[in-house]
């Protein structure tokens, strides 16, 4: 399946089921938009929809739903993308991901500080497992 050999690396040290959930997404998105960007960016759409990035792969979210308000408010929106961060998860949830990637001063941060910081702690884990 080219959609598995063509995954992102972040999915592929993640679970099975995220795997799956994007393979399955991905195949539809091509029937539906044909090979390309879209059918990428659809699949991953759907991996966010019950999964979260934490560090260099995904985690299943504790509440499936959009995650963020670019995910809510569908593909002509103007919000922006909390790149696989869960920014609607609680405050509570989001200081226990900042707490296991190690992200200093996460205890005076705001909400938006927080999702911040956890995508660029995100980036920079990808970055170290790519070997860049």
């Amino acid at each position: 399946m080219p959609a598995r050999q063509d995954m992102p690396s972040t999915l592929k040290r993640s679970p099975k089921k995220a795997q799956d959930t994007y393979v399955k997404a991905h195949d539809s998105a091509v029937e539906e938009y044909g090979e390309g960007e879209r059918a990428h960016r659809t699949a991953l759409a759907a991996v966010k929809h019950s999964f979260e990035k934490v560090g260099d792969h995904w985690e299943p979210k504790a509440k499936k739903g959009p995650s963020d308000a670019k995910a809510a408010g569908g593909r002509n929106t103007r919000a922006q993308t909390a790149g696989g961060v869960d920014a609607n998860a609680s405050k509570h949830h989001l200081m226990d991901v900042a707490k296991r990637l190690d992200i200093n001063g996460r205890s005076r941060m705001t909400k938006p500080q927080l999702v911040d910081a956890i995508q660029k702690a995100n980036a920079s884990s990808t970055r170290k497992s790519r070997g860049r």
